[in-house]
């Protein structure tokens, strides 16, 4: 094992060296998905839920550490970790879990770059066939950059792609103006509306969907990348890790707040919801800076897509890889027979990094919610097993050594942690079995809904006493004319409810 001495003669890095892979699994972190879930929560419970961003935020930072911590102790992947400990067929079932999360995540990913990229500039004018063909181009971008460029160029691009996104989507969420003392009362108040309700639901999503899920493993081998060995980086990686998440958290804070105060379609998922919400911007601040906010506010968006997909396509292939080895005849957990190969040049890489690119595509011409259970039950698994892992891993001075064994506290939280995903994913796929079929409402519903909007929004404008009558009215207008747009552009007039 390492010890502290190791590592005493190198020279501390500084400034951004500090947090070059705590950026990257903050940008590889948030994807389409965690946009949506972030703005429909807003949407649905308002900023009082802004404290679960912050505790999702806390969660994976404690899971990370767990794992750098680790990785910093043994000198070994927490992959290797679980082989040595826990027997190859681990290695075989995670092995055979990456194939379909990779597909599912993949076709995802492609699908939400090629959404994001025809609300930017429309390629061909039919907005199905854009996104397939916007899809596909990301997906060879990102093999091409990752193949050419190596770590280096990827952790320039994703710096880049990371800075677009945070500083449009905090533009964006300032922009709109929310009441910052409620926001102010969300961050430090744990309070869950609608507790007996969907509240529940879509406050735990929210802390889940903060920080990725699988990409989390992937922080092992950027620390490896930037030569970080022995338990002297330790305070480093910490660091690294705060500033990473609380990046991540920003931009779940902002999600929130823009859903809050955006109206919002909540049977639009994904990245189309995320492009409703430039357009939703736009009639909320008005003006030509409406409109540069929009534009701003759907870059931001795309940075944020573009970068989950070149994350994951950079990063997973290291997993494939590890899985190889340690699956092979003969090998062991403590083979470094491929030490002097460079991983972005191992073969197995390289084939990984393909198949990422183009098996997935095949879900950009179908129905991508005919496997939302699958999806679902997929995301749900990955993290209560992490967690377990680190209470066994790191639980014991035989396994990681007294020196960076866990704290009790630490130990306890992951407990919590492990018990909090367990509940959370048997909920979820319990919610996705038991969901009813979407009926289409009758004429006469989609009509009486409308007036409905009317009425509630003329009873808003005399029972707000906050805002002044003008802009009650003003507001109570501009929310009703989007209503009415809406349907007219879905080209289903009043007859029906759009769907997306």
């Amino acid at each position: 094992m390492s010890t502290e001495s190791d590592h005493n003669a190198k020279p501390a890095p500084r400034g951004l060296a500090l947090i070059g892979p705590g950026l990257l699994v903050a940008a590889t972190g948030v994807g389409a998905g965690d946009l949506a879930t972030g703005a429909l929560a807003g949407a649905r419970l308002g900023t009082a839920v802004l404290w679960a961003v912050l505790l999702g935020a806390f969660i994976k930072f404690v899971l990370t550490e767990g794992l750098a911590r680790w990785q910093l102790a043994t000198d070994s992947t927490i992959l290797e970790g679980t082989r040595k400990h826990f027997g190859s067929v681990t290695i075989w079932l995670f092995l055979a879990y990456l194939c379909v999360w990779s597909f599912l995540v993949g076709g995802a990913l492609m699908s939400a770059c090629g959404i994001a990229a025809h609300a930017i500039f429309d390629l061909t004018g039919d907005a199905t066939r854009d996104k397939q063909v916007y899809g596909i181009i990301h997906s060879g971008l990102a093999v091409v950059l990752v193949c050419i460029g190596g770590y280096r160029l990827f952790e320039k691009a994703m710096r880049i792609c990371i800075g677009v996104m945070f500083a449009t989507v905090l533009v964006a969420a300032v922009a709109v103006k929310p009441d910052w003392g409620a926001v102010l009362s969300g961050l430090v108040v744990p309070v869950i509306p609608e507790l007996n309700g969907p509240g529940l639901k879509w406050t735990i999503g929210l802390m889940g969907g903060v920080g990725g899920t699988v990409t989390v493993l992937c922080y092992g081998y950027w620390i490896r990348e930037e030569n970080r060995r022995g338990l002297g980086e330790l305070k480093t990686c910490r660091i690294d890790l705060m500033a990473g998440y609380l990046v991540t958290a920003v931009f779940g804070l902002c999600m929130v707040i823009l859903g809050s105060e955006l109206s919002i379609d909540e049977g639009s998922k994904g990245a189309r919801l995320i492009v409703a919400l430039g357009d939703n911007l736009h009639d909320a601040i008005g003006g030509g800076f409406g409109t540069t906010a929009k534009w701003a506010f759907l870059l931001g968006a795309w940075g944020a897509i573009a970068s989950s997909m070149l994350g994951v396509w950079q990063s997973v292939p290291y997993l494939f890889a590890d899985c190889w080895r340690l699956t092979r005849k003969g090998g062991s957990a403590d083979s470094k027979d491929d030490a002097d190969i460079p991983p972005e040049r191992h073969p197995i890489y390289r084939r990984s990094l393909i198949a990422i690119a183009i098996f997935p595509a095949a879900l950009l011409f179908v129905d991508f919610t005919k496997v939302q259970l699958t999806y679902a039950i997929v995301g749900a698994v990955i993290m209560p097993l992490l967690a377990l892992a680190l209470l066994c891993l790191n639980g014991t001075d035989s396994k990681i050594g007294a020196q960076a064994k866990n704290s009790k506290a630490t130990t306890v939280v992951l407990a919590l942690i492990l018990a909090l995903f367990v509940w959370a994913g048997v909920y979820q796929i319990r919610d996705k079995l038991t969901a009813p079929a979407k009926k289409e409402p009758p004429p006469a519903a989609a009509t009486e809904r409308v007036q409905n909007d009317f009425l509630m929004s003329h009873l808003n404008i005399h029972s707000n006493p906050t805002r002044k009558r003008g802009d009650r009215t003003n507001c109570a207008v501009a929310s009703l004319t989007r209503r009415v747009t809406m349907r007219l552009k879905s080209g289903s007039g009043f007859g029906r409810v759009p769907t997306s």
